[in-house]
């Protein structure tokens, strides 16, 4: 069978679309994955962000002085 140079030039421009399909999902795919690690260390920043948030909030122990009626009595 005989190929004319119109054949090759299609067949390749298929397998060029291919390619190009291939390396778009696959840039596709790394780009979903790289957003998916960002949402979660932003949301583990935000938990501890928060966390440390609601301990500085927490009013502070007061600690009333022992005093001498305060102490046990032994016996």
């Amino acid at each position: 069978m005989i190929y004319s140079s119109n054949d090759h030039g299609r067949a390749e421009a298929a397998f060029k679309k291919v390619q190009r399909a291939q390396e778009s999902e696959k840039a596709k795919t790394e780009d979903e994955a790289e957003a998916q690690s960002v949402r979660e260390k932003t949301a583990r920043l935000r938990a501890l962000r928060l966390a440390k948030e609601a301990v500085n909030l927490e009013p502070p122990v007061k600690k009333k002085p022992i005093t001498a009626s305060d102490k046990p009595v032994r016996g």
